[in-house]
Formats: structure tokens, C-alpha cells, sequence
């Protein structure tokens, strides 16, 4: 379980640190990933070029002024800072992430915002630095399929929120996925390697101790869009390469990436801790 862990904290520091095209920009940029113009536009400048996400989970969620809510795997703070605005002054916000790097981005963007309700916390999400009961909402954008233990981590999820508190995760889900995409170091780091189906997934909610466990929406991807990411992330062999042998390979990975792309998708998943009583 280390290894994997430093694994995927080691492919997003160097990510962060070449300034690599993020899933949401290469997906067709923060609109495909349900973020509007007007969430966006008060937020520091170049905050979508170091988010990983593959969705918005406050696209749909109730978060009122005055709650607490936890972002598992925060990474460089996008949602960190739509949460700090909708939970206002008298509430809080805490990420968590396990990456120094992307800690240290995050606390710029902070910083850059303004906000003074957000606290950055150290940390894997399948041990939470967080006291039991404590807060009224979980989120997390494309980071639980991330995890070797994600039993682990829905019930750490179980054991934070305050009785009827709420989860709205944005996530990739996989179904019968060919085996090189699940080996794939790239392809992992990118959300889709470690990813399971959406059957799986309600039902490890469930088993948590969830009730209410829905998907709230899907978002499917084009074979380019995977081809896309391929080509931008793969180290050595095809970053090197001029940009006309990148076109040819963005070409034949798009035709590899046709029956793939119809068995991974990105799903928003809505849940409740059930309330005393």
C-alpha cells in the first residue's frame, strides 16, 4: 500500500511541477467538469492548470453558510475555495492531501484568494486527521478511485460526518476496462487505473453505513479527450517528440482509446450519514 500511495503522490508532483495539462483542461476545459464562469471568475488566474479533477462536486450540493466542509485530497485548492465562498465566514473548510507540493500550491492559492476560513491538514484519506462527527460535508473530485483501500476510506468517511451530514464526490468509474489500463502508472495517475464500476462503488457506500446513495450525474469522455491525456502525460517517449509525430500518435491513440472510452466515465455520487432517531 506505500508504494502505491508514493506512487500516485510521486506522478502528481511531477505533474504540478512541469505544469502538466490537468484532466479538466484536457477534458475540454473547466466547463466540461461542471465548473460555470462565475465560480471561476474570483478565484486565482491559473488555478484550473494544477486541478486533477474530473468534475465539480459542489455542482449540486446544499452547503449552507456557517457548515464544515471537508475536501478528501484537496490538491491545489480549486474546491477548497468554491467551498470557503459557499460556507461564508462563520463556517469552515479543511482539506486534506498527502502531497507536500500540492500543499504548498494550495496554500499560495489560499493566500491568493484571501479567505481565512480554510485550513490545510496533512494526511491520506484512508486515515483522516479529522475527529469523528465533525463535519456536515465530504467532497472529494476524482481522488477515492486513487486508493488501494477504499473500503477504508468510505468508512473513514462514515466516521467523520455529523449524523445526517453529506457527501458529494465527483469520481472516474471503470467498467471492464482492458488490462494495460489498469497497469498503466499514467492512466492511474489520471484516474482511471485504479478506478471500479458505479455498482461498486454505491455499494461500498452502503457498506459503509450510507443511505441515499445515488448517482447524481455522468459525464462520458471522447476518445480524444483519452487520447489527450495520454499524449500529454506520458514522460520521455512522447513529450520529446515534435508536434507534428504528437498528432500522429494523438490520431492512432484516439482510434486505441474508442473501446475504451465507452467503459470509463466520471460520476458524481450523492450520500447521507443516516440521522440519530
Amino acid at each position: 500500500m506505500k508504494d502505491q500511495h508514493e506512487k500516485i503522490s510521486s506522478e502528481y508532483t511531477k505533474a504540478l511541477k512541469e505544469n502538466a495539462n490537468s484532466i479538466v483542461k484536457s477534458t475540454g476545459g473547466a466547463k466540461f467538469a461542471g465548473y460555470s464562469d462565475k465560480e471561476l471568475s474570483e478565484l486565482p488566474e491559473d488555478i484550473t492548470e494544477t486541478s486533477f479533477g474530473c468534475g465539480n462536486p459542489l455542482a449540486f450540493s446544499r452547503v449552507q453558510k456557517g457548515q464544515t466542509v471537508l475536501d478528501l485530497g484537496s490538491g491545489a485548492g480549486l474546491d477548497l475555495l468554491l467551498a470557503a465562498q459557499r460556507v461564508g465566514s462563520t463556517g469552515q473548510v479543511i482539506g486534506v492531501d498527502m502531497t507536500d507540493e500540492m500543499l504548498s500550491k494550495a496554500r499560495k492559492n489560499i493566500e491568493a484568494s484571501g479567505y481565512k476560513n480554510i485550513v490545510l491538514k496533512k494526511g491520506k484519506i484512508e486515515s483522516l486527521p479529522i475527529e469523528s462527527n465533525s463535519v456536515d460535508w465530504v467532497i472529494s473530485n476524482c481522488v477515492i478511485n486513487l486508493s488501494p483501500e477504499k473500503d477504508q476510506v468510505f468508512s473513514e468517511i462514515s466516521r467523520v460526518l455529523k449524523p445526517g451530514g453529506k457527501l458529494l464526490i465527483s469520481d472516474i468509474v471503470a467498467q471492464d476496462v482492458p488490462w494495460w489500463v489498469r497497469k498503466s502508472g499514467v492512466l492511474t495517475a489520471a484516474c482511471a487505473g485504479g478506478a471500479i464500476s458505479e455498482q461498486s462503488y454505491l455499494q461500498k457506500l452502503e457498506q459503509a453505513g450510507l443511505v441515499k446513495c445515488d448517482v447524481a450525474e455522468r459525464q462520458h469522455y471522447e476518445p480524444s479527450q483519452i487520447a489527450y491525456i495520454v499524449v500529454e502525460n506520458l514522460p520521455n517517449l512522447i513529450s520529446r517528440i515534435s508536434c507534428c509525430r504528437k498528432s500522429v500518435a494523438h490520431t492512432l491513440l484516439t482510434k486505441l482509446a474508442k473501446p475504451v472510452s465507452r467503459r470509463i466515465w466520471s460520476s458524481r455520487f450523492y450520500a447521507e450519514l443516516p440521522a440519530h432517531g
